[in-house]
């Protein structure tokens, strides 16, 4: 069950535009499938996410929606999609909720949580 803060988080979501509120929807169903004793957070403007450990975290930008793996930096990037150079963070970049799909982040969350694993 939502929580009211998450709640509320969503519909501020919702105000910026049809399309991140569905692609903020298609990260968390993506997530919940293929974690299912994941727990959601809201917390730095977005939705963290933790199955024993917090991995990955979306956000809803005007132009887009990012989703952030914690220890993405750790992560062999077969595909090329993640973005980022710091010493730990990577992220996706979803401009649609074809782009969930394409760029692969059903292959990038179970990484994120072995990263986030080992660097606990």
């Amino acid at each position: 069950m939502a929580t009211k803060s998450l709640q509320a988080l969503l519909s501020d979501i919702r105000l910026l535009g049809g399309e991140q509120y569905s692609i903020v929807e298609a990260v968390r169903t993506l997530v919940k499938a293929s974690f299912p004793d994941m727990v959601e957070e809201v917390k730095y403007g977005g939705i963290l996410f933790s199955s024993g450990v917090q991995f990955c975290g979306v956000f809803a930008y005007k132009e887009h929606v990012s989703v952030e793996l914690s220890m993405g930096a750790k992560i062999a990037d077969t595909y090329g999609f993640l973005e980022g150079r710091g010493k730990g963070r990577r992220h996706l970049k979803l401009f649609t909720v074809v782009d969930v799909e394409e760029k692969r982040l059903a292959h990038y969350l179970p990484l994120a949580l072995e990263a986030a694993e080992e660097n606990a």
